[in-house]
């Protein structure tokens, strides 16, 4: 099962929930996790169930990057406010490098993400699986 994340800076928030919703059906059956205040705002718009972490600035960033450093994220979707400082700049600058680091798939804006999501209904994230099933146990 694919884990993806949901991350949206303020201004972006409504931006991402629409595209969840205009997405939703490819987000059925997947493992979804975001930050705190972005997943209740998607889940109260769709059916989707999502484990919420906190708020970005409190540490939501840092807690998705942990599941992308142990392999354990596909794909990220963050819709980033290019225009607005944000206080937390370092933990979303670390967050994106784990992603290149890692090789995951991430998504700033909105059009990736629709490139990205599309591929993702087309079946074309099958490497990502084949990636989990040769994942060295922890311990």
């Amino acid at each position: 099962m694919l884990n993806i994340a949901f991350i949206a800076h303020d201004r972006k928030k409504e931006d991402i929930v629409n595209f969840v919703i205009a997405y939703e059906h490819v987000f059925r059956g997947k493992k979804l996790y975001s930050t705190g205040t972005t997943g209740m705002r998607i889940m109260e718009a769709t059916d989707l169930q999502i484990h919420r972490f906190l708020s970005g600035p409190l540490g939501g960033d840092q807690q998705i990057g942990a599941l992308i450093a142990q392999n354990e994220m596909d794909l990220v979707l963050f819709f980033r406010d290019p225009l607005m400082a944000q206080p937390h700049e370092p933990d979303i600058t670390a967050l994106l490098r784990l992603c290149d680091v890692h090789g995951i798939p991430v998504a700033t804006n909105l059009a990736t993400a629709e490139i990205l999501v599309r591929a993702l209904d087309r079946g074309d994230f099958g490497w990502r699986e084949l990636v989990e099933s040769n994942k060295p146990g922890l311990g």
